[in-house]
């Protein structure tokens, strides 16, 4: 239960990671009981989890690890660089949003890039509610945020929640007015 935890959360690489290593502990505990009791099925179900949970450990704790910490160090010297500060992209998904007193006002659902201009189109906002449940969703343009350690939204709560709000499976094909 509490791999599942740490994998369903969606915490980042390492969270995700170290909940397929508790998985692969499970799997390797239950294969040698279905090896020391002749159950042949449990050992070969196990087996194959283990096969499975090795491959997440792989993916998690090894490639995507190394890729966030490239994303990190690159964020991160762009700051002591005169060339403009980079944010990686996939830091953005799931960021906390705070208002312009730092107040946490949401987190980002998911952002929107325009394929021609290479650029983002809008960030979709997620505010309210508990684990999702009674959350609403909008769209905001780039130029609405500052883009750094957090994202800060030029406004207010009431602000935010003044947007339009979207339906979780209908969002806008184009980029929505600015302020």
């Amino acid at each position: 239960m509490i791999a599942a935890m740490m994998t369903a959360a969606n915490l980042g690489a390492r969270v995700t990671g170290w909940g397929f290593v508790v998985f692969a502990v499970g799997s390797v505990a239950w294969s040698l009981v279905g090896l020391s009791s002749g159950q042949t099925n449990l050992l070969l179900t196990n087996g194959f989890l283990t096969i499975v949970n090795l491959v997440g450990i792989w993916r998690w704790l090894g490639r995507q690890a190394r890729y966030d910490k490239g994303g990190e160090r690159a964020q991160r010297d762009s700051r002591d660089t005169d060339a403009e500060t980079k944010i990686a992209l996939g830091t953005i998904v799931g960021a906390r949003v705070v208002d312009r007193d730092g107040t946490a006002i949401g987190h980002v659902a998911d952002a929107m890039l325009g394929c021609e201009n290479h650029a983002i189109a809008y960030l979709v906002i997620g505010c309210g509610g508990v684990g999702g449940v009674g959350e609403t969703l909008h769209a905001v343009a780039p130029d609405r945020l500052s883009f750094g350690e957090t994202l800060r939204f030029e406004g207010r709560r009431e602000d935010l929640c003044a947007l339009p709000a979207l339906a979780p499976d209908d969002w806008p094909g184009q980029k929505p007015e600015a302020a």
